[in-house]
């Protein structure tokens, strides 16, 4: 059959089963990766580790589970626990609702089941921010319940064993996908052969799949028609979103200004530099001054400009131009001013240097206290910041 009636007829190629079922599973068995939740696939460890794996790289992923691991060793630990706390152990991983999500849903744990996380697939996809993958994820993993997990490692291996060459994001092929992943695991291998299509697309089904390393080769209708390059097909891609944005960080008698952002925006709940987008026909410096004039009523002053920061998060992409800034001469030896308009924040502090790492802030307003604790530390760099290299840090 033509390309052109395969597509609109929507016909897989449905490989051997019990050959794909034991070659995944041998495969598996033998080149796993040693990961610190599969020592221990209890439904909580599992839950933080799919929360977190979603959208970083696996080493960056581990070393965030551990040492969220570490803070909060159970479910009523993050129940407990201080927002800002929980935030500041996922400063850098981004998608900050999730936090949110993981302390509502371990709240709803403690009080509605006990404190004990709920075994069937229903009551764990009715946990917030918890959605059909996620589910199916904690459900074979932790239960080894025959739930499918299709990731986008397990949704490559699929649809090229398959020759899927529809959008696999969309039905038909999504619908087909899920179920046929269903079927293929065998009686009380869940856990093992969900984790085994996740892991051989992370190692071997990559972009540009290493097909000669790969156990179910030969049944691979893709390879054999010598498409994988075109396989999975996405669907349309999102536009990107290019932003041109600004932060000041104005340095007053030895501390930092800091604002937190309000709850329903965008980064809400982190500590940032206050800023915002540069608009048509005006330059960072003069939206830098404009911004904090909206969001606080102060008047500064451009100081130094920082290297600008590059960030992207789904469709967005962030350039950062940072500034630090000061206050009008007649105020510099004057205290702390009035308090802020904040307009764009529900709180603010006037923080020491020492103690600049412990609020969590997005990823890139993090970059820019990072450079500026790194040239405090300098004598070039505290007369950059102070233009005078011997005061000092005094809070």
């Amino acid at each position: 059959m033509d390309t052109v009636k395969r597509k609109k007829a929507f016909l897989p190629d449905v490989p051997d089963v019990p050959f794909l079922q034991n070659a995944l599973l041998q495969w598996f068995s033998r080149e796993k990766r040693p990961l610190p939740w599969r020592d221990n696939p209890d439904p909580y460890r599992t839950w933080i580790a799919e929360m977190m794996m979603q959208q970083t790289q696996m080493d960056r992923g581990v070393e965030y589970f551990q040492r969220w691991m570490r803070m909060f060793p159970d479910i009523a630990s993050v129940a407990e626990a201080s927002e800002e706390r929980l935030f500041k152990a996922w400063e850098g991983l981004g998608y900050y609702r999730r936090v949110r999500y993981i302390q509502q849903a371990a709240r709803r744990i403690m009080t509605q089941y006990g404190g004990i996380f709920p075994e069937t697939f229903e009551a764990i996809l009715s946990l917030p921010g918890i959605g059909p993958y996620t589910a199916g994820a904690i459900a074979s993993t932790a239960f080894n319940l025959p739930e499918p997990c299709i990731d986008g490692n397990a949704e490559r291996v699929l649809s090229r064993i398959c020759r899927i060459e529809t959008p696999v994001r969309e039905n038909p092929a999504k619908g087909w996908l899920r179920r046929f992943a269903r079927d293929l695991i065998p009686e009380g291998r869940a856990r093992e052969l969900n984790q085994s299509l996740m892991e051989l697309g992370a190692l071997i089904c990559r972009k540009k799949p290493l097909c000669s390393q790969c156990p179910v080769a030969s049944c691979c209708s893709a390879l054999a028609a010598a498409c994988t390059d075109r396989i999975p097909v996405s669907g349309r891609s999102s536009r990107i979103v290019r932003m041109d944005t600004v932060c000041g960080i104005l340095i007053h008698r030895g501390c930092i200004f800091l604002q937190r952002r309000l709850p329903g925006d965008v980064w809400g709940g982190l500590w940032e530099f206050p800023g915002g987008c540069v608009e048509p026909e005006e330059t960072p410096e003069e939206a830098v001054i404009r911004e904090w004039r909206e969001e606080t009523g102060f008047q500064v002053q451009i100081v130094k400009r920082m290297e600008p920061i590059r960030h992207s998060y789904t469709v967005y992409r962030m350039l950062l131009h940072g500034f630090v800034l000061t206050l009008p001469a007649d105020q510099k030896n004057a205290g702390y001013p009035s308090p802020p308009l904040q307009t764009a924040s529900d709180d603010f502090v006037w923080i020491s240097p020492e103690t600049l790492q412990n609020p969590a802030m997005p990823a890139p307003h993090r970059k820019l206290a990072d450079m500026i604790q790194a040239l405090y530390n300098t004598r070039e760099g505290r007369l950059q910041l102070f233009q005078n290299p011997n005061q000092v840090w005094n809070g």
